[in-house]
């Protein structure tokens, strides 16, 4: 962890808990496999970063577009805190070489995981807002993570159940009142009350194109659109 507090140095942070730190690099397999550690694995951290970065990116986007309506900036804020982009930031800092895996997890490629990664960030920001309080964290991400809303990075995030939608339309799949029978449908919810992961299934015509999983219902629907996407996408290529 020497080096990862040497990197974090570039950020104006350093631990005053280096515990914490560990705690936020520790998935639940490796903790499952070394019980005898004095190291808890990420997911409480997690719940705690995931509601610090979700309420910093409102305030921001409610600052920075005094003249969008609340449904434009629901969307940007989704494409922002999106697994993707998460992920994205913590290759991007080099926080994936210190995630610390089971041996099972590290074999199935657990570390390019983007689940695994979006989860690392979220800790990461949990064990700043527990070490060094709220505005180092506020301060953080408008260090690492305004700049590229600003320059028009999210912009280019692709919407994906519009981008499905526009599939079918093409392909001439519209009902007789001239809508596209796509149906998303929540077929599960996990994890505890305060921090759920809804499962997301997108169908057409009865039979499942795409399957997502997400934060809230919104960004499960939009993994599962990516999904069909991706998969209709292969299709075409194929014929």
């Amino acid at each position: 962890m020497e080096n990862l507090q040497d990197k974090l140095k570039a950020y104006h942070i350093t631990f005053n808990k280096p515990e914490l730190l560990a705690e936020a690099f520790t998935h639940k397999s490796y903790y499952f496999e070394h019980k005898s550690s004095s190291v808890f694995h990420n997911e409480r951290l997690e719940f705690l970063g995931d509601a610090a970065l979700g309420f910093i990116i409102v305030e921001y986007l409610y600052k920075a577009y005094p003249d969008e309506r609340e449904g434009v900036l629901t969307e940007k804020k989704i494409s922002i805190v999106r697994r993707e982009s998460l992920a994205d930031f913590s290759r991007q800092l080099g926080f994936d070489q210190f995630l610390k895996l089971g041996n099972g997890e590290e074999k199935n490629g657990g570390r390019e995981n983007e689940a695994n990664l979006e989860n690392l960030f979220e800790a990461f920001l949990g064990a700043v807002l527990m070490d060094q309080g709220f505005n180092a964290v506020k301060n953080f991400i408008y260090e690492v993570m305004i700049p590229k809303i600003e320059d028009g990075s999210y912009d280019k995030v692709t919407d994906y159940k519009s981008a499905l939608q526009e599939i079918f339309y093409t392909a001439g799949h519209i009902d007789t009142n001239n809508k596209i029978p796509l149906e998303y449908v929540v077929v599960g919810q996990s994890g505890p009350v305060h921090a759920p992961i809804f499962e997301v299934n997108v169908e057409f015509e009865g039979q499942v194109i795409g399957q997502g999983k997400g934060k809230s219902k919104k960004i499960a629907e939009q993994d599962a659109a990516r999904d069909a996407f991706v998969n209709q996408k292969k299709q075409q290529e194929d014929r």
